[in-house]
Protein backbone atom coordinates (compact mmCIF):
# COMPACT_ATOMS: atom_id res chain seq x y z
CA UNK A 1 0.00 0.00 0.00
CA UNK A 2 2.88 2.37 0.93
CA UNK A 3 4.28 1.86 -2.84
CA UNK A 4 0.61 2.10 -4.06
CA UNK A 5 0.50 5.34 -2.28
CA UNK A 6 4.12 6.88 -3.39
CA UNK A 7 3.41 5.84 -6.65
CA UNK A 8 0.19 7.66 -6.76
CA UNK A 9 1.79 11.16 -5.25
CA UNK A 10 3.91 11.21 -8.07
CA UNK A 11 1.86 10.75 -11.16
CA UNK A 12 -0.23 13.48 -9.13
CA UNK A 13 2.24 16.06 -8.80
CA UNK A 14 3.72 15.00 -12.45
CA UNK A 15 0.65 16.02 -14.38
CA UNK A 16 0.29 19.02 -12.02
CA UNK A 17 4.14 19.61 -13.37
CA UNK A 18 3.31 18.63 -17.12
CA UNK A 19 0.26 21.30 -16.89
CA UNK A 20 2.00 24.41 -15.24
CA UNK A 21 5.04 23.57 -18.25
CA UNK A 22 1.91 23.91 -20.84
CA UNK A 23 1.22 27.20 -18.96
CA UNK A 24 4.83 28.46 -20.11
CA UNK A 25 3.24 27.87 -23.73
CA UNK A 26 0.50 30.35 -22.83
CA UNK A 27 2.84 32.79 -21.17
CA UNK A 28 4.84 32.83 -24.99
CA UNK A 29 1.83 33.00 -27.12
CA UNK A 30 0.14 35.90 -24.55
CA UNK A 31 3.32 37.83 -25.41
CA UNK A 32 3.76 36.81 -29.28
CA UNK A 33 0.06 38.25 -29.59
CA UNK A 34 0.85 41.50 -27.83
CA UNK A 35 3.88 42.54 -28.51
CA UNK A 36 4.14 43.99 -32.60
CA UNK A 37 5.22 41.48 -35.51
CA UNK A 38 8.74 42.58 -35.47
CA UNK A 39 9.55 40.91 -32.25
CA UNK A 40 6.91 37.80 -32.04
CA UNK A 41 10.14 35.44 -32.95
CA UNK A 42 11.67 36.68 -30.14
CA UNK A 43 8.79 36.09 -27.12
CA UNK A 44 8.81 32.49 -28.66
CA UNK A 45 12.57 32.12 -27.67
CA UNK A 46 12.91 34.11 -24.99
CA UNK A 47 9.95 31.63 -22.62
CA UNK A 48 11.65 28.35 -24.05
CA UNK A 49 15.23 29.67 -22.89
CA UNK A 50 14.53 31.67 -19.88
CA UNK A 51 12.95 27.78 -18.91
CA UNK A 52 16.12 25.97 -19.85
CA UNK A 53 18.27 28.51 -17.54
CA UNK A 54 15.58 28.77 -14.55
CA UNK A 55 15.94 24.98 -14.56
CA UNK A 56 19.69 24.86 -14.21
CA UNK A 57 19.92 27.96 -11.80
CA UNK A 58 16.91 26.04 -9.52
CA UNK A 59 18.71 22.81 -9.81
CA UNK A 60 22.14 23.53 -8.41
CA UNK A 61 21.37 26.56 -6.29
CA UNK A 62 17.63 27.44 -6.37
CA UNK A 63 15.97 24.64 -4.61
CA UNK A 64 19.17 24.00 -1.70
CA UNK A 65 18.23 27.40 -1.15
CA UNK A 66 14.56 27.13 -0.79
CA UNK A 67 14.20 23.80 0.84
CA UNK A 68 18.13 22.67 1.80
CA UNK A 69 17.83 19.53 -0.55
CA UNK A 70 20.46 19.23 -3.35
CA UNK A 71 20.49 16.43 -6.05
CA UNK A 72 24.23 15.67 -5.35
CA UNK A 73 23.44 11.55 -4.66
CA UNK A 74 23.50 8.44 -7.22
CA UNK A 75 20.20 7.78 -8.52
CA UNK A 76 19.71 5.08 -6.43
CA UNK A 77 19.39 7.47 -3.41
CA UNK A 78 17.08 9.41 -5.84
CA UNK A 79 14.15 6.85 -6.92
CA UNK A 80 13.35 6.58 -3.45
CA UNK A 81 9.73 6.60 -2.92
CA UNK A 82 9.25 6.28 -6.89
CA UNK A 83 11.09 9.71 -7.42
CA UNK A 84 8.82 11.75 -5.08
CA UNK A 85 11.73 14.33 -4.97
CA UNK A 86 12.28 14.71 -8.29
CA UNK A 87 8.75 15.58 -9.26
CA UNK A 88 8.05 17.50 -6.70
CA UNK A 89 11.69 19.37 -7.72
CA UNK A 90 9.76 19.34 -11.51
CA UNK A 91 6.66 20.68 -10.36
CA UNK A 92 8.56 23.44 -8.02
CA UNK A 93 10.52 24.60 -11.27
CA UNK A 94 7.68 25.24 -12.96
CA UNK A 95 6.52 27.74 -10.30
CA UNK A 96 10.32 29.19 -10.08
CA UNK A 97 10.32 29.42 -13.59
CA UNK A 98 7.27 31.53 -14.15
CA UNK A 99 9.25 34.73 -12.65
CA UNK A 100 11.06 35.09 -15.40
CA UNK A 101 8.31 34.26 -18.08
CA UNK A 102 6.31 36.89 -16.10
CA UNK A 103 9.35 39.66 -16.51
CA UNK A 104 9.64 39.02 -19.64
CA UNK A 105 6.39 40.55 -21.11
CA UNK A 106 6.93 43.40 -19.35
CA UNK A 107 10.21 44.17 -20.79
CA UNK A 108 9.54 43.14 -24.62
CA UNK A 109 10.75 44.60 -27.65
CA UNK A 110 13.26 46.18 -26.19
CA UNK A 111 15.26 44.46 -23.80
CA UNK A 112 18.56 42.36 -24.64
CA UNK A 113 19.02 38.79 -25.29
CA UNK A 114 21.66 37.44 -22.87
CA UNK A 115 21.44 40.10 -19.83
CA UNK A 116 18.12 38.87 -19.61
CA UNK A 117 19.24 35.26 -19.13
CA UNK A 118 21.48 36.35 -16.88
CA UNK A 119 18.99 38.50 -14.53
CA UNK A 120 16.96 34.90 -15.10
CA UNK A 121 19.76 32.88 -13.56
CA UNK A 122 20.12 35.08 -10.74
CA UNK A 123 16.57 35.72 -9.77
CA UNK A 124 15.71 32.04 -9.87
CA UNK A 125 18.78 31.15 -7.96
CA UNK A 126 18.72 33.25 -5.18
CA UNK A 127 16.14 35.99 -5.11
CA UNK A 128 12.77 33.78 -5.72
CA UNK A 129 13.90 31.02 -3.30
CA UNK A 130 15.27 33.58 -0.44
CA UNK A 131 11.58 34.43 -0.32
CA UNK A 132 10.06 30.89 -1.21
CA UNK A 133 12.23 29.24 1.32
CA UNK A 134 10.48 31.99 4.60
CA UNK A 135 6.91 31.17 3.22
CA UNK A 136 6.58 27.47 2.34
CA UNK A 137 9.86 25.95 4.10
CA UNK A 138 9.86 27.85 7.46
CA UNK A 139 12.86 29.43 6.66
CA UNK A 140 14.70 32.43 9.44
CA UNK A 141 11.48 31.56 11.37
CA UNK A 142 9.24 34.05 9.99
CA UNK A 143 6.59 31.79 9.77
CA UNK A 144 6.56 30.88 13.63
CA UNK A 145 6.88 34.40 14.99
CA UNK A 146 3.80 34.79 12.70
CA UNK A 147 2.15 32.23 14.49
CA UNK A 148 3.01 33.35 17.43
CA UNK A 149 2.48 36.77 17.49
CA UNK A 150 -0.59 35.95 15.45
CA UNK A 151 -2.35 33.13 15.98
CA UNK A 152 -1.64 31.58 12.39
CA UNK A 153 0.97 31.43 9.57
CA UNK A 154 1.21 33.24 6.50
CA UNK A 155 -0.83 31.13 3.82
CA UNK A 156 -0.64 30.98 0.57
CA UNK A 157 -1.66 27.56 -1.00
CA UNK A 158 -0.54 27.83 -4.71
CA UNK A 159 1.34 31.04 -4.68
CA UNK A 160 -0.50 34.14 -5.72
CA UNK A 161 2.49 35.95 -3.45
CA UNK A 162 5.34 33.76 -3.83
CA UNK A 163 4.94 33.14 -7.18
CA UNK A 164 2.67 36.23 -9.23
CA UNK A 165 3.20 38.77 -6.92
CA UNK A 166 7.43 38.29 -6.55
CA UNK A 167 7.11 37.88 -10.07
CA UNK A 168 5.36 41.17 -11.09
CA UNK A 169 7.18 43.71 -8.84
CA UNK A 170 10.19 41.77 -9.99
CA UNK A 171 9.54 42.95 -13.30
CA UNK A 172 8.62 46.15 -12.59
CA UNK A 173 12.08 47.80 -11.76
CA UNK A 174 13.22 46.66 -15.24
CA UNK A 175 10.67 47.77 -16.97
CA UNK A 176 11.58 51.27 -15.28
CA UNK A 177 15.64 50.99 -15.65
CA UNK A 178 14.88 50.21 -19.19
CA UNK A 179 12.78 52.57 -20.20
CA UNK A 180 9.74 52.91 -22.56
CA UNK A 181 10.32 51.74 -26.26
CA UNK A 182 11.03 54.43 -28.63
CA UNK A 183 8.16 56.40 -29.98
CA UNK A 184 5.70 54.97 -27.55
CA UNK A 185 5.63 58.37 -25.59
CA UNK A 186 6.34 61.73 -27.02
CA UNK A 187 7.84 64.76 -25.64
CA UNK A 188 4.64 66.96 -26.17
CA UNK A 189 3.04 64.27 -23.79
CA UNK A 190 1.32 62.45 -26.83
CA UNK A 191 1.26 58.47 -26.83
CA UNK A 192 1.55 56.15 -29.44
CA UNK A 193 -0.73 53.14 -30.11
CA UNK A 194 1.41 49.81 -30.08
CA UNK A 195 -2.16 47.29 -30.50
CA UNK A 196 -1.38 43.84 -30.19
CA UNK A 197 -0.46 42.62 -33.17
CA UNK A 198 -2.23 39.33 -33.13
CA UNK A 199 -5.81 38.85 -30.83
CA UNK A 200 -6.12 35.45 -32.00
CA UNK A 201 -2.63 33.97 -30.47
CA UNK A 202 -3.42 36.62 -27.41
CA UNK A 203 -6.42 35.09 -26.51
CA UNK A 204 -4.60 31.63 -27.33
CA UNK A 205 -2.05 31.83 -25.04
CA UNK A 206 -4.40 33.15 -22.44
CA UNK A 207 -6.28 29.85 -23.03
CA UNK A 208 -3.77 27.66 -22.53
CA UNK A 209 -2.66 29.56 -19.38
CA UNK A 210 -6.40 29.32 -17.76
CA UNK A 211 -6.38 25.45 -18.52
CA UNK A 212 -2.72 24.48 -17.09
CA UNK A 213 -3.99 26.96 -14.04
CA UNK A 214 -6.30 24.32 -12.81
CA UNK A 215 -2.90 21.90 -12.38
CA UNK A 216 -1.10 25.20 -11.19
CA UNK A 217 -3.76 25.10 -8.50
CA UNK A 218 -5.23 22.03 -7.65
CA UNK A 219 -1.87 20.14 -7.73
CA UNK A 220 -0.71 22.53 -5.04
CA UNK A 221 -1.73 19.75 -2.53
CA UNK A 222 1.24 18.02 -3.72
CA UNK A 223 -0.21 14.57 -2.39
CA UNK A 224 -3.13 12.94 -3.85
CA UNK A 225 -4.52 12.68 -0.08
CA UNK A 226 -4.65 16.53 0.16
CA UNK A 227 -6.61 17.06 -3.22
CA UNK A 228 -9.52 19.23 -2.79
CA UNK A 229 -12.58 19.99 -5.51
CA UNK A 230 -12.68 23.24 -3.29
CA UNK A 231 -9.58 24.21 -4.77
CA UNK A 232 -10.73 23.54 -8.74
CA UNK A 233 -14.57 25.55 -7.99
CA UNK A 234 -12.98 28.43 -6.69
CA UNK A 235 -10.70 28.99 -9.35
CA UNK A 236 -13.27 28.54 -11.66
CA UNK A 237 -15.67 30.91 -10.16
CA UNK A 238 -12.43 33.45 -10.04
CA UNK A 239 -11.70 33.13 -13.55
CA UNK A 240 -15.06 34.04 -14.27
CA UNK A 241 -15.73 36.59 -11.76
CA UNK A 242 -12.15 38.38 -13.25
CA UNK A 243 -13.35 38.12 -16.92
CA UNK A 244 -16.75 39.22 -16.79
CA UNK A 245 -15.33 42.41 -14.53
CA UNK A 246 -12.87 42.97 -17.05
CA UNK A 247 -15.51 42.82 -20.03
CA UNK A 248 -17.38 45.30 -17.75
CA UNK A 249 -14.57 47.31 -16.94
CA UNK A 250 -12.35 47.39 -20.37
CA UNK A 251 -15.39 48.00 -22.28
CA UNK A 252 -15.47 45.16 -24.70
CA UNK A 253 -11.78 45.17 -25.53
CA UNK A 254 -10.62 41.82 -26.40
CA UNK A 255 -6.67 42.41 -24.49
CA UNK A 256 -8.50 42.72 -21.73
CA UNK A 257 -11.27 40.22 -21.70
CA UNK A 258 -8.59 37.68 -22.34
CA UNK A 259 -6.41 38.93 -19.28
CA UNK A 260 -9.50 39.29 -17.26
CA UNK A 261 -9.50 35.36 -16.07
CA UNK A 262 -5.82 35.35 -15.59
CA UNK A 263 -6.47 38.53 -13.25
CA UNK A 264 -8.63 36.50 -11.29
CA UNK A 265 -6.41 33.10 -11.18
CA UNK A 266 -3.59 34.75 -10.09
CA UNK A 267 -5.62 36.59 -7.12
CA UNK A 268 -7.34 33.13 -6.16
CA UNK A 269 -4.48 31.31 -5.61
CA UNK A 270 -3.26 31.81 -2.61
CA UNK A 271 -6.96 31.14 -0.77
CA UNK A 272 -7.72 28.34 -3.19
CA UNK A 273 -8.52 25.67 -0.83
CA UNK A 274 -10.11 28.24 2.30
CA UNK A 275 -12.55 30.12 0.80
CA UNK A 276 -16.43 30.11 0.11
CA UNK A 277 -16.83 29.71 -4.02
CA UNK A 278 -18.79 32.90 -3.61
CA UNK A 279 -15.77 34.44 -1.63
CA UNK A 280 -13.72 33.46 -4.71
CA UNK A 281 -15.95 34.89 -7.01
CA UNK A 282 -15.47 38.93 -5.68
CA UNK A 283 -12.46 38.13 -5.51
CA UNK A 284 -11.37 36.93 -9.14
CA UNK A 285 -13.84 39.95 -10.24
CA UNK A 286 -12.27 42.76 -7.88
CA UNK A 287 -8.76 41.56 -9.56
CA UNK A 288 -10.29 41.35 -13.20
CA UNK A 289 -11.30 45.40 -12.36
CA UNK A 290 -7.77 46.07 -10.64
CA UNK A 291 -6.02 44.99 -13.78
CA UNK A 292 -8.01 46.93 -16.00
CA UNK A 293 -7.94 50.41 -14.14
CA UNK A 294 -4.21 50.03 -13.17
CA UNK A 295 -3.13 48.90 -16.59
CA UNK A 296 -4.59 51.81 -18.09
CA UNK A 297 -2.97 53.84 -15.28
CA UNK A 298 0.39 52.94 -15.63
CA UNK A 299 0.25 53.01 -19.48
CA UNK A 300 -1.14 56.08 -19.97
CA UNK A 301 -1.14 58.11 -16.90
CA UNK A 302 2.22 57.47 -15.54
CA UNK A 303 3.67 56.76 -18.65
CA UNK A 304 5.03 53.34 -18.14
CA UNK A 305 6.00 51.36 -20.69
CA UNK A 306 4.75 47.80 -18.94
CA UNK A 307 3.79 46.21 -22.36
CA UNK A 308 1.66 42.80 -21.23
CA UNK A 309 0.85 44.76 -18.03
CA UNK A 310 2.77 41.89 -15.40
CA UNK A 311 3.26 44.57 -12.70
CA UNK A 312 -0.99 45.26 -12.46
CA UNK A 313 -1.88 41.70 -13.57
CA UNK A 314 0.97 39.62 -11.67
CA UNK A 315 2.49 42.26 -9.01
CA UNK A 316 -1.10 44.08 -7.95
CA UNK A 317 -2.97 41.08 -8.14
CA UNK A 318 -0.94 39.03 -6.41
CA UNK A 319 -0.86 41.05 -3.77
CA UNK A 320 -4.45 41.10 -3.28
CA UNK A 321 -5.07 37.62 -3.70
CA UNK A 322 -2.88 37.32 -0.86
CA UNK A 323 -4.21 39.82 1.52
CA UNK A 324 -7.67 38.68 0.40
CA UNK A 325 -7.22 35.03 1.81
CA UNK A 326 -6.76 36.71 4.86
CA UNK A 327 -10.49 38.25 4.70
CA UNK A 328 -12.32 35.64 2.59
CA UNK A 329 -10.52 33.01 4.03
CA UNK A 330 -12.20 33.27 7.62
CA UNK A 331 -15.37 32.10 8.78
CA UNK A 332 -16.99 35.32 9.47
CA UNK A 333 -17.31 35.05 5.64
CA UNK A 334 -17.97 31.48 4.52
CA UNK A 335 -14.35 30.43 4.32
CA UNK A 336 -12.94 27.66 6.20
CA UNK A 337 -10.97 29.70 8.75
CA UNK A 338 -7.07 29.21 10.39
CA UNK A 339 -5.87 32.61 8.65
CA UNK A 340 -5.52 35.85 10.27
CA UNK A 341 -5.06 38.99 8.32
CA UNK A 342 -1.95 40.48 9.83
CA UNK A 343 0.53 37.73 8.36
CA UNK A 344 -1.45 37.81 5.08
CA UNK A 345 -0.58 41.39 4.90
CA UNK A 346 2.90 41.26 6.28
CA UNK A 347 4.28 38.27 4.09
CA UNK A 348 2.87 40.38 1.14
CA UNK A 349 4.59 43.05 1.88
CA UNK A 350 7.50 41.99 2.85
CA UNK A 351 7.68 39.59 -0.78
CA UNK A 352 7.45 43.54 -2.18
CA UNK A 353 10.02 44.56 -0.54
CA UNK A 354 12.70 41.64 -1.50
CA UNK A 355 11.67 41.50 -5.60
CA UNK A 356 12.14 45.31 -5.47
CA UNK A 357 15.50 44.83 -3.50
CA UNK A 358 16.55 42.21 -5.62
CA UNK A 359 15.66 43.15 -8.73
CA UNK A 360 17.11 46.39 -8.24
CA UNK A 361 20.39 45.05 -7.86
CA UNK A 362 20.34 42.86 -10.54
CA UNK A 363 19.28 44.69 -13.24
CA UNK A 364 20.67 47.87 -12.12
CA UNK A 365 24.21 46.52 -12.14
CA UNK A 366 23.51 44.48 -15.50
CA UNK A 367 22.37 48.14 -16.54
CA UNK A 368 25.58 49.94 -15.48
CA UNK A 369 27.99 46.63 -16.39
CA UNK A 370 26.56 45.19 -20.17
CA UNK A 371 23.54 47.47 -21.02
CA UNK A 372 19.97 45.84 -20.72
CA UNK A 373 18.58 47.52 -24.05
CA UNK A 374 19.06 47.34 -27.71
CA UNK A 375 20.82 49.86 -29.60
CA UNK A 376 18.31 52.53 -31.66
CA UNK A 377 18.84 50.97 -35.05
CA UNK A 378 18.44 47.14 -33.29
CA UNK A 379 15.21 48.51 -31.64
CA UNK A 380 13.90 49.63 -35.25
CA UNK A 381 14.02 46.81 -36.92
CA UNK A 382 12.89 44.91 -33.90
CA UNK A 383 14.16 42.35 -31.48
CA UNK A 384 13.34 39.30 -34.23
CA UNK A 385 16.16 40.37 -37.06
CA UNK A 386 18.49 41.87 -33.90
CA UNK A 387 18.75 38.96 -32.21
CA UNK A 388 17.95 36.02 -34.41
CA UNK A 389 18.22 37.15 -37.47
CA UNK A 390 14.95 35.86 -39.38
CA UNK A 391 11.26 37.86 -38.68
CA UNK A 392 7.88 35.41 -38.06
CA UNK A 393 6.74 35.25 -41.59
CA UNK A 394 10.29 35.90 -43.95
CA UNK A 395 8.53 35.29 -47.26
CA UNK A 396 7.43 38.79 -46.88
CA UNK A 397 10.54 40.29 -46.66
CA UNK A 398 11.72 42.16 -49.45
CA UNK A 399 15.14 40.14 -50.22
CA UNK A 400 12.87 36.64 -50.31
Amino acid sequence: MEALKSGSDVLFILLGGIMVLAMHSGFAFLELGTVRQKSQVNALVKILTDFSVSTIAYFFIGYSVAYGIGFFHGAETLIQKNGYELTKFFFLLTFAAAIPAIVSGGIAERAKFNPQLAATFMIVAFIYPFYEGIAWNQAFGVQAWLKASYGAEFHDFAGSVVVHAMGGWIALPAVLLLGARHGRYTKQGGISAHPPSSIPFLALGAWILTVGWFGFNVMSAQTIENISGLVAMNSLMAMVGGTLAALVAGKNDPGFVHNGPLAGLVAVCAGSDIMHPMGALVVGGVAGGLFVMMFTLTQNRWKIDDVLGVWPLHGLCGAWGGIAAGIFGSRALGGVGGIAFMPQLIMTVLAIVIALVGSYIVYGVLKATVGLRLDPEQEYNGADLSIHNITSTPERESNW
